[in-house]
């Protein structure tokens, strides 16, 4: 048995198991797995978004992982807004470094803020922790996640299953290496463009 073989037997059985059990069920834990990954960040959503992709289908495993790490990190927000952000303001006062930070934060662009949070490599539960502690409503929180996360989605759904079903092609390896690479670098040039650390 080669890889490819191998790698297809195991999204077969998951598939199998997943979906004998209870088709409903298997959705819930698909997406809860990808809630809970925006809100404790050392999960690899990257994984999860290809394990629903491959197991769901390319429209079902999308539109479930899409909208699960949207839920996520509004609700990571929506904690950090009623829980920290008037403690961390008062405390923010007394440091002027951090205080800049949070009024460039407060005043970014839709676009920027779309922009930064759509690369592959930006730390997007840091970028919901912030927008829960700055100024920023609801609304645009919610605006710029409805977007970039549907680019983040389709990132790593391209990457993770393109890659699984061509684990034996080098080139395609080699392809998707240098996208990444590309993705890491243009994260790193528009945070730091951006004044993001």
């Amino acid at each position: 048995m080669n890889v490819q073989e191998f790698v297809n037997n195991v999204v077969d059985n998951l598939q199998d198991i997943i979906l004998s059990l209870n088709p409903i069920l298997g959705i819930v834990l698909g997406m809860l797995v990808i809630v809970t990954e925006s809100m404790l960040p050392v999960l690899p959503l990257g994984v999860f978004i290809t394990f629903n992709v491959l197991v769901f289908g390319n429209v079902l495993g999308f539109a479930m992982s899409w909208v699960a790490t949207v839920i996520g990190c509004s609700l990571m927000f929506l904690f950090v807004r009623r829980f920290f952000q008037s403690y961390f303001r008062d405390k923010i006062k007394k440091n002027k470094k951090l205080k800049k930070i949070m009024e460039r934060l407060d005043d970014i662009s839709f676009s920027n803020l779309v922009l930064i949070t759509s690369l592959p490599f930006t730390p997007a539960f840091l970028v919901n922790i912030a927008s829960g502690l700055s100024k920023m409503d609801f609304k645009k929180f919610f605006l710029h996640i409805l977007i970039s996360k549907f680019v983040i989605v389709y990132f790593w759904a391209y990457i993770g299953s393109t890659f699984v079903k061509s684990v034996t092609d080098i080139f395609v390896i080699i392809r998707l290496s240098l996208l990444l690479i590309f993705a890491f670098i243009l994260s790193k040039i528009v945070m730091k463009k951006q004044k993001i650390d």
